[in-house]
């Protein structure tokens, strides 16, 4: 189950006076970044306000889909599921990765028609997507009530469980030498002669030439500190479990309604297909001209609640200023845990049963809910920082950073070491904010 603040703290290792390489942020991203930066040698120390996957990293859905994805992040998404596998090969416990494949369901024609388009993305990259009748549907999803105009399959995609996975590749790179504190905040960046020279901690200052940011939610919150700014929202989404049922689908399902995967305990996790909520604040304000394409594109996804809970990134009394010498907000408020949705856990459970009138009875054993950091064009920033150089930004995963996670913390690294990336990252960029771009969604699914 998700990790919280009420989770023991596993890694309390002594700070060194400094390293080659600082990453802030303890979610998949920032795990992957240290360890593949381990592997190519540096000196890592990794720093975690609260818990290692405590936050969106460990909440998450547990898809690791190739289908739907933005085509700029297709070629790291491929090259993630071979890392997938080869790091689950690594760890000491079973992450539940299993290769049952994502189906995305068409209730229509235009939908099955939407999905058609993203095709050619999948062949020029050799990905096995392809679509499925209305009777191959019904076979592969079986005992579904009412009519499917048909699917979206990618038989290779694959699943594991997030709060389990996400540990073991810690485990991982603390085995092969990164330093990994956890209950250990960053305050600030060490600034020396324009440039970044190391961070100050709630325990104190470490130097460091380097420093990638991966901090989820937090990310722009630390950022507009030091007079650096993304038009980055979070949003809230309800994830429930079931208690155990018969296997219907060996990997994720979804339409516009709901979303479920078969989970290793035998039952399976819901979420609403596409619907999420945003805590007003002043971000939110801030970044509405950048987020309008997105919001024209689905006007009914997003329900806007009046105010995010106190110690929150966008929450009114959130501190935007502090100093190196004061707690700032990340020790105010260690693990974000926000509260399931009541409504939709009732919506979840009924439209799962409806779905399925020939499953037995079954109960929602568990419910959570996670904070999404997102973009304005759903994808990522995955960059360094002009104004402060030595900085390194991964963040705004959008909702899909698990199974890309390995991936982009690949490239990560390469940037923190200066070594070719190996993927095209200009529309990653940061600049595109800045520069004119139009915020352009893309074709993603």
């Amino acid at each position: 189950m998700p990790i919280t603040e009420q989770n023991a703290a596993t890694w309390r290792a002594d700070l060194p006076r400094e390293t080659d390489v600082i990453v802030i942020g303890g979610g998949v991203i920032g795990v992957c970044t240290a360890l593949y930066l381990r592997r190519a040698g540096r000196r890592v120390l990794l720093l975690e306000k609260g818990r290692i996957a405590g936050e969106q990293s460990g909440r998450n859905w547990g898809w690791i889909r190739q289908q739907g994805r933005d085509p700029d992040e297709l070629p790291v998404m491929i090259g993630a599921n071979r890392l997938w596998k080869e790091l689950a090969r690594q760890t000491n416990v079973d992450i539940g990765l299993k290769t049952g494949g994502v189906t995305y369901l068409a209730r229509s024609a235009k939908q099955l028609a939407r999905f058609e388009a993203w095709l050619p993305f999948a062949r020029a990259h050799g990905v096995d997507t392809r679509l499925l009748s209305a009777a191959e549907t019904a076979e592969l999803v079986p005992g579904m009530s009412g009519g499917f105009a048909g699917a979206l399959h990618t038989a290779s995609d694959m699943r594991a469980e997030p709060w389990r996975a996400v540990p073991a590749l810690a485990e991982i790179a603390a085995r092969e030498g990164v330093v990994i504190a956890e209950d250990c905040a960053v305050r600030v960046l060490d600034i020396a002669a324009g440039r970044v020279a190391g961070v100050v901690t709630e325990a104190g200052r470490v130097a460091a030439p380097v420093v990638v940011l991966a901090g989820g939610a937090w990310s722009s919150l630390f950022l507009r500190n030091h007079d650096v700014h993304i038009p980055q929202l979070s949003v809230r989404a309800t994830v429930a479990s079931t208690t155990p049922l018969p296997e219907v689908a060996s990997g994720g399902v979804a339409d516009h309604r709901i979303s479920f995967r078969y989970r290793a305990d035998g039952g399976y996790s819901l979420a609403a297909g596409g619907f999420h909520e945003l805590f007003l604040g002043w971000d939110a304000f801030r970044a509405l001209p950048k987020f309008l394409a997105q919001l024209r594109a689905d006007p009914f996804g997003t329900r806007f609640l009046p105010a995010a809970p106190r110690g929150y990134p966008d929450a009114w009394g959130t501190p935007r200023r502090w100093s190196a010498d004061e707690a700032g907000p990340f020790e105010a408020l260690r693990v974000l845990n926000p509260a399931a949705n009541a409504g939709q856990l009732r919506a979840l459970k009924r439209e799962f049963a409806a779905l399925f009138p020939g499953m037995p009875e079954f109960e929602l054993s568990h419910a959570w809910a996670g904070m999404i950091d997102t973009m304005p064009d759903v994808v990522p920033v995955v960059d360094h920082i002009a104004a402060l150089p030595g900085l390194i930004l991964g963040t705004g995963m959008s909702g899909h950073g698990f199974g890309i996670g390995p991936g982009m913390g690949k490239i990560l690294a390469a940037l923190a070491t200066g070594t070719p990336p190996g993927h095209d990252l200009t529309r990653f960029r940061l600049s595109r904010f800045m520069d004119g771009t139009r915020m352009d969604p893309g074709p993603a699914l």
